[in-house]
């Protein structure tokens, strides 16, 4: 089984709620730090105050973009790219716009892509591509992956957390299995115990973003 430290490395410590408070956003990166998390997933605003708050701390702090729903412009959304960047931001979880892509409009897709990708890369910060696979057909699933495939994003995602589901054992495989070596795949979205954690790694995801990193850990110490 993989090691305790390497899981907890893994994972994105998640609070995107719209009523989270500055004493709950505190906690989190308290706890990041606390347990070895790789990062704390947040919304835009409280960037600035959670990388302040971590100081010289590893873990990095990451902005959802275009969040929940992804539809936002691209020009917007890049705007909070760089937004996110200049408040101290490591990474970026940004939501494809899923009404084009269900279009079949695949080069919008791509263009958004490489506009964020672009924008995280002149920052040197990670970028993720969510793109909220309760919604798509395998193909689309597939179709998104092998533009990521082209234009390298750090990761491709397979959910907010805020749809009608989250990860599947068999979405994170597929996914996988059209990146290769390429892209790394982050799950999300009801990972809430170990043991769907680590068939999340096994099926080859390398990122897991959960509110429940807490209890996994606990969890596998007591294994």
């Amino acid at each position: 089984m993989i090691e305790l430290k390497k899981l907890a490395n893994m994972i994105d410590h998640t609070l995107l709620r719209a009523d989270a408070k500055e004493e709950e956003l505190k906690q989190l990166c308290k706890e990041a730090d606390q347990y070895g998390f790789k990062m704390v997933a947040i919304n835009s605003y409280p960037v600035y105050m959670c990388r302040t708050y971590l100081g010289e701390s590893p873990v990095h702090v990451g902005a959802a973009i275009g969040f929940p729903l992804g539809q936002t412009t691209i020009e917007t959304k890049v705007f909070e790219v760089k937004d996110a960047i200049k408040n101290g931001a490591d990474e970026i979880d940004y939501v494809i716009n899923v009404g084009k892509l269900k279009d079949g409009d695949i080069d919008y897709i791509r263009k958004e892509m490489k506009a964020i990708v672009d924008a995280s890369k002149e920052g040197n910060i990670l970028s993720k591509v969510i793109l909220e696979t309760c919604y798509l057909t395998e193909e689309e699933k597939v179709q998104v992956c092998e533009i990521a495939k082209e234009i390298r994003p750090d990761f491709v995602k397979t959910s907010t957390g805020f749809g009608t589901g989250g990860a599947t054992i068999e979405d994170v495989k597929l996914m996988k299995a059209v990146v290769g070596e390429q892209v790394k795949v982050k799950a999300a979205g009801g990972i809430r115990d170990l043991t769907t954690a680590l068939a999340m790694v096994e099926a080859g995801a390398e990122r897991l973003g959960t509110s429940s990193g807490i209890k996994i850990v606990e969890e596998y110490k007591k294994k």
